[in-house]
């Protein structure tokens, strides 16, 4: 049988267009997911000067509504705050705004502010130091900073990741490359430091990020290598112990209680363990290995629910010694946007945070069932207060939402309150003591969210 040559010839050229099509697709991906994930490294426009520090320091005071850590004092995301403005037709009135807290183009920084009273405490970065800023929340003064010298990594830059924890007079920050320093939280005084990766750490691939968590008389972190977990004496650094060891992962530690008995929760590169916090005994250990386990552990009463990007999500019914998984599936698979759960239900983001249309889902804590979603609100974080949620989408747009099992209710909408947004608004907005704080790389934005 003759072969048809001009025929072949026409199918070749086919098969080779096709292929050239995929390359060309495949490395348009890689650009654009280069561009909108690394290249969010770089800082927007030219930040300022860090203003000279406010001369005669204040006393501290304790607000009625403190967010001294990370998801605020109750470990949940939520606020006790009441009577906040509901009607946003107008926007909301910015109080004060800095723009000074990364130096120098790579220098980005994701860390959410803490608050205690007049006091907020947020990490920056400058080109080869960590900074700590601590802002007078009355009017966004600066009253001290910190600094120290850290060689970083860059991918999605330099800077801490970790949010700080307030204690008392003290606040504890943890950067990238595995630094746990304590601060005076009235001057600024560098109490100790010590650093995870001299302990037996490993930094993961995108730096250290689990924020510290304090307990009794201990501060706490993941640091992976062989010390997977890790305690610190919060007064002086010294060690009390560190167990078990792998791939750290990126989420905070949570506590979990029953029966009198307090229990820690970490998320890590093998899956979630639970942790006696007097000694680091690990009691149970649910598989769930992803080198990106990065959501905070969501608790409700003895059930905690996980999610990782692609992997899904499951809910365990915990005891101290024992768990059960109660269901896993797909329904939300969230990247780093912590989910909160409120009455029995899990809402939250779904998808990849760098694309700002994914869905926003309520879903059944003890069933696993998607109650429903909606791609109103875009992709970004999440924080509960007065029985409404505060979404912002990684475009730096706010979105007040009633959560309820019965459908998707958008109350308000307040667009760029971030302005000019380039690449990802990663950081979770917080509210303390009536006031919302919004964070983009450099930028730090007060709002009043009390009505006027």
């Amino acid at each position: 049988m003759r072969t048809n040559q001009p025929i072949m010839k026409k199918i070749w050229k086919i098969i080779l267009s096709v292929l050239a099509a995929l390359v060309i697709l495949a490395a348009a991906f890689i650009y654009y997911a280069h561009h909108s994930i690394n290249m969010s490294e770089k800082i927007d426009g030219k930040p300022d000067k860090i203003p000279s520090k406010t001369e005669g320091l204040s006393d501290i005071n304790a607000g009625n509504n403190d967010w001294p850590n990370w998801r605020g004092q109750y470990f949940n995301g939520k606020s006790s705050l009441t009577g906040i403005n509901k009607d946003w037709t107008e926007g909301l009135d910015k109080l004060w705004e800095v723009n000074y807290l990364c130096q120098g183009k790579a220098t980005a920084s994701w860390s959410a502010p803490v608050i205690s009273g007049n006091r907020l405490v947020i990490p920056g970065r400058d080109e080869k130091n960590d900074l700590v800023f601590c802002i007078n929340t009355e009017n966004g003064e600066l009253i001290w900073q910190g600094s120290y010298e850290a060689e970083t990594g860059t991918a999605h830059g330099p800077g801490s990741r970790a949010t700080p924890f307030i204690d008392s007079n003290f606040v504890y920050t943890f950067g990238r490359s595995g630094d746990l320093v304590c601060w005076q939280l009235s001057d600024g005084r560098l109490v100790w430091r010590k650093n995870v990766n001299d302990f037996g750490g490993e930094e993961p691939s995108h730096g250290h990020s689990s924020s510290p968590l304090v307990y009794e008389d201990k501060v706490i972190v993941q640091g992976g290598g062989n010390a997977l977990f890790v305690a610190f004496n919060k007064f002086n650094g010294e060690l009390i112990w560190k167990s078990d060891s792998g791939l750290a992962g990126f989420a905070a530690p949570t506590l979990f209680q029953e029966k009198g008995n307090t229990y820690l929760l970490f998320y890590h590169g093998k899956g979630l363990s639970c942790i006696d916090p007097e000694n680091g005994q690990e009691l149970w250990l649910a598989p769930w290995e992803f080198e990106m386990n990065a959501t905070t552990p969501a608790v409700q009463d003895n059930i905690v629910f996980t999610t990782s990007f692609t992997m899904g999500g499951q809910a365990i019914e915990m005891t101290g010694d024992s768990y059960k998984v109660l269901w896993k599936n797909e329904a939300i698979a969230a990247h780093h946007s912590d989910p909160i759960i409120i009455d029995g239900f899990i809402y939250g983001y779904t998808g990849f945070s760098g694309r700002n249309k994914n869905e926003f889902k309520c879903v059944e804590l003890k069933t696993g069932k998607e109650i429903w979603s909606s791609k109103e609100i875009g992709q970004g974080t999440t924080t509960y207060v007065d029985g409404h949620l505060i979404c912002m989408d990684i475009k730096g747009n706010l979105f007040l939402v009633k959560p309820d099992p019965e459908a998707f209710h958008l109350i308000g909408k307040f667009e760029n309150a971030l302005k000019e947004v380039k690449y990802q608004a990663w950081t979770v907005p917080v509210v303390a003591n009536g006031k919302l704080y919004v964070r983009y790389l450099q930028t730090l934005v007060c709002y009043n969210l009390m009505p006027n």
